[in-house]
């Protein structure tokens, strides 16, 4: 059977694009539409003994993140920590009922994610999802959902990533009742529209299109950035790319 290219898309060709420039407005909508389920959560996880993240990919890559910010932001320091899904559920201990489990998946639909989430209720923990509308309906296990947007036609998954980043840190925020990190948070769609508001991407493009090889680096919250933005740029344009941390 002959492949058939679909038919071509009215303003820009990619749907990466739409959903880059469409992140400030779906970061509002999803912190303004969980902020009750927020409250929930984060009165739950208080009284975990240990809060674990758990997700694959783009995921695993916001739950590193979320790592710090529920450590630092929420005060839970060492309680706290992100596991790759297949990792958790292959090579880990069972949690116990003190535990709490957040598992962040895109769709719903991965196995181990589903797995690390069945593990977490099997313990009698609190299991928690951070996922997209419309997700798989094995998630549905979970005692508390936290939405993030509609299913994204482009496999980057990019609006899903900053979102459910967003999530996360305002459940730190709320853990700890620190109005400071919640103001500041509220800020950051703005500032992300001012941000791709630049029109210095194609001079960007023009300076590093012939590189051979991509290096992105970074330390702390940043090294899953790095991760992330060589994971998309391998994804997305099949370059060669190296994420790392500093060290």
């Amino acid at each position: 059977m002959a492949w058939t290219s679909p038919p071509p898309r009215p303003g820009h060709p990619y749907y990466m694009h739409d959903a880059i420039y469409a992140q400030p407005g779906a970061i509002r909508s999803v912190l303004r539409s969980n902020e009750g389920i927020l409250k929930t959560v984060a009165a739950h996880l208080k009284t975990a003994d240990r809060i674990l993240l758990s997700g694959i990919g783009t995921s695993w890559h916001a739950c590193l993140v979320g790592e710090l910010l529920l450590a630092q932001i929420g005060g839970l320091g060492h309680r706290v920590r992100a596991f790759h899904s297949f990792e958790f559920r292959n090579y880990w201990p069972d949690p116990d009922p003190k535990t709490a489990v957040i598992v962040v998946s895109h769709r719903g639909t991965k196995r181990f994610s589903l797995e690390a989430l069945q593990k977490a209720k099997a313990g009698s923990g609190i299991g928690v999802a951070i996922t997209g509308v419309g997700s798989g309906e094995g998630l549905k296990i979970a005692d508390y959902t936290l939405t993030t947007v509609e299913q994204e036609n482009s496999a980057a998954h990019t609006i899903s990533y900053t979102a459910a980043m967003s999530l996360l840190a305002a459940l730190a925020a709320e853990i700890d009742g620190d109005q400071e990190a919640r103001h500041a948070l509220e800020a950051i769609p703005d500032q992300m529209a001012v941000l791709l508001g630049q029109e210095s991407w194609e001079e960007l493009t023009a300076r590093f299109r012939d590189r051979r090889c991509y290096y992105f680096v970074g330390g702390g919250p940043n090294t899953p950035t790095a991760y992330e933005a060589a994971l998309k740029m391998n994804e997305a344009n099949y370059t060669t790319t190296v994420g790392m941390n500093c060290e």
